[in-house]
Order: structure tokens, then C-alpha cells, then sequence
């Protein structure tokens, strides 16, 4: 087993969402010892399948557009890739050349410039919403305003320009579909409703909803909702993902760079800080990291209920927990014999069984 100094989150198990870079994703978890559980909630369809992004393009060809904006960097890569493969790529970078060009970040602003395009603004917080406060700021009456849509549509900021009497064309270079192997998304939706996962991670809007709409298929979404609210940290990767788990009641980890590798720094750091239990006890130095058990540094396995009691009773410190307390956290309705084995077979396992201590007519603590 790594020593947690090189594997940060050994012991923990994460669930991915996403589709496109994945496997980017998933890796870096995984070298930092994480068990990674990937249900892609959704894929980005084939271009040349998308017979209305090309009418689209042409549309906004046609038009000749006042001002255009540039949501995401991918977008206006995929964008120009389809124009090209359909012989109107020449044609779509002289539209876009001879309008106004505004950003959403940074990573749109490199797609735009390496399609040999200037832009004239960009968004400070990396938000559509900020685009057309600037937009609005100037005024955009009479102007056809032109919008690369990501996989998410933010329709309150199309009404906004539309309402400010802009006439308004859009083109979505990537739509999501359901992707194969949509079973595993139910399981994954499980495992958070379980409790068998600390992190749930998302790098896209439509993915959010696709697992709220799986969740409520199954009969589970107020358990899933219940759970990341309590012991399952949901995290995304920028404030648009984020904002369908605000909605839901949730309160996401975001990172204040909208990247890939901060989110990754990002859960690392906050199950370090909040998911790691130590204490110093009469049987030596234990360390519970997500699932993984160290007792003076040899690893030590436990069945789901006996981890369940063992960290309850480490997060008591050595106060005495009673059975009350423990049979309600451990679901089992009161049933003594069914907490008297769960104790049982957590002492079994354990290379020391007395470090669990019976408090005659109170409970159970851990001797420290």
C-alpha cells in the first residue's frame, strides 16, 4: 500500500461524471492513490451527425454578425473543424473577422487567436453572464449578436440581450448525448446514495442533470441529494457546472481557477483536512484515510459496517458513544444483537480487540 505522503488520497474513492477528458482526470487521481468510480453521464455527439450545427454556421454567415461571442475554448476549435469539413470554413473566419469578438476566458481567447481572430473583451470572471453585462454596458439595440453555445445553454443571458433588443444567433458546436455503458451511471448514483464514496465530481452543466434525471428515474434523487449534503463532497470545476448543484441545495467545491489540475488540488487538500481522522490510542498511532486503516502503519481491512462504527467512535476521541447513538448511525433500528455482532467483528478484525472498550450501560469508546 503507497504511503500517503506520495498518495494523498489512498483510501478515498471519487466518482467521475465526465465524458470528454476523462481519462485525463481519472489518471491523476489515481496516482494519487485514489479508487476511481466512472460513469459518464453523457458524451458530445459526432460532428457528422449534427446536421444543425452546420445550418447554424451558415445562418450566422449570412448574417453577417455585429458581435460575436466565444463561450469556450473547445467550442470554437470544434467550430471551425466542422465549417472546414464542410467547405465553409473560409467563409466563417471572414464573418468572424469582421465583427466583434469577446471572450469568456482565457482558454477561449487562445482558441480565438489561433484561428488567426482578435477579441476586444473578456469576461473577468469567466462567466457569460459578465459578457453581457459588458454587452449591455455599450449597448447592443439594432446589433445581431452571434453565441458559440458550450454544452450548457444559459437562456436567461440569450433573454437578456434579446430583451435589450439585439437580435440574437446561436450555434452549439457540441450537443451531449447519453453515452454507452449508460448503466454505470445508476451505480455510480448508488454508491453516493450508500455513502461508498467521499467525492462526486463534475466538469460539465448537462452532466449535473443528467445524473438529477437518473437520480429521479431510480426513486432516489432526495437520498442523493440527502447524501451530498451530509457525507459526500460534491465538487466542480467552474461556477457554470456548479450552478445546478446550488440550485439543488448543495454547496459545491469550486476552485478559484476554473482548471482541471485545481480541482484535482482542490479535493486533495479538502479531504486531507476533513476526511482524515487520527488518534493516538493505547494500541498505537491510528490513521483512517476515506476507507484505507492504519493501525502504528500496517494496514488494516474492515467490512463497511465495522469502518462505519470504527470512524464514528475515532471522531468521539475516546468519549463513549452510546448504543443508541451508534445503532441509529449504523441504520439497524435499534437492533442489539445486530450492533453486538457489528462490534464484534470490528474487534476481530482488529489486531488489538480490547482498543474497543464496552462502557457497561453506556455505550462504546476506543481505549486511548
Amino acid at each position: 500500500m503507497p504511503d500517503p505522503s506520495d498518495a494523498p488520497l489512498d483510501g478515498f474513492r471519487i466518482g467521475v461524471t465526465s465524458h470528454r477528458r476523462s481519462r485525463d482526470l481519472i489518471e491523476a487521481l489515481e496516482r494519487r492513490g485514489a479508487t476511481v468510480l466512472h460513469a459518464p453521464a453523457l458524451k458530445i455527439a459526432p460532428v457528422q451527425e449534427d446536421e444543425s450545427l452546420i445550418q447554424d454556421t451558415r445562418a450566422i454567415i449570412d448574417a453577417r454578425p455585429d458581435i460575436c461571442i466565444a463561450t469556450t475554448a473547445y467550442g470554437m476549435r470544434r467550430w471551425c473543424e466542422a465549417a472546414d469539413s464542410f467547405g465553409i470554413g473560409e467563409q466563417l473566419l471572414e464573418t468572424l473577422s469582421a465583427c466583434r469578438m469577446f471572450v469568456r476566458g482565457p482558454k477561449a481567447r487562445g482558441a480565438v487567436r489561433a484561428a488567426g481572430l482578435a477579441d476586444v473583451g473578456i469576461s473577468s470572471d469567466e462567466t457569460t453572464a459578465t459578457l453581457v453585462d459588458m454587452l449591455l454596458a455599450e449597448g447592443v439595440r439594432g446589433k445581431t449578436v452571434a453565441v458559440q453555445l458550450h454544452g450548457y445553454t444559459d437562456v436567461r443571458q440569450l433573454e437578456r440581450l434579446r430583451m435589450s433588443g439585439a437580435t440574437v444567433l446561436t450555434v452549439t458546436p457540441y450537443r451531449w448525448v447519453k453515452p454507452d455503458g449508460a448503466d454505470k451511471l445508476p451505480r455510480l448514483i448508488e454508491a453516493a446514495c450508500s455513502g461508498n464514496l467521499d467525492v462526486l465530481t463534475f466538469t460539465s452543466a448537462p452532466a449535473v442533470d443528467a445524473v438529477w434525471s437518473t437520480a429521479h428515474e431510480m426513486g432516489l434523487y432526495k437520498q442523493l441529494i440527502e447524501s451530498l449534503q451530509g457525507p459526500v463532497t460534491v465538487a466542480a470545476v467552474g461556477p457554470v457546472t456548479a450552478q445546478p448543484l446550488i440550485d439543488a441545495g448543495l454547496s459545491p467545491l469550486i476552485p478559484e481557477r476554473f482548471r482541471m489540475g485545481a480541482l484535482i488540488r482542490l479535493v486533495t487538500e479538502h479531504l486531507a483536512l476533513n476526511h482524515v481522522r487520527r488518534l493516538e490510542t493505547s494500541t498505537g498511532h491510528i490513521e483512517l484515510r476515506g476507507r484505507c486503516l492504519r493501525i502504528d502503519g500496517e494496514v488494516v481491512e474492515l467490512a463497511p459496517a465495522p469502518l462505519l462504527l470504527l470512524r464514528a467512535l475515532l471522531g468521539a476521541g475516546g468519549a463513549v458513544l452510546s448504543r443508541e447513538a451508534l445503532s441509529d448511525l449504523l441504520e439497524l433500528r435499534g437492533s442489539v444483537h445486530a450492533l453486538d455482532m457489528t462490534v464484534s467483528r470490528l474487534r476481530s478484525a482488529l489486531p488489538d480487540g480490547k482498543l474497543v472498550e464496552t462502557v457497561v450501560k453506556r455505550g462504546y469508546r476506543l481505549r486511548v
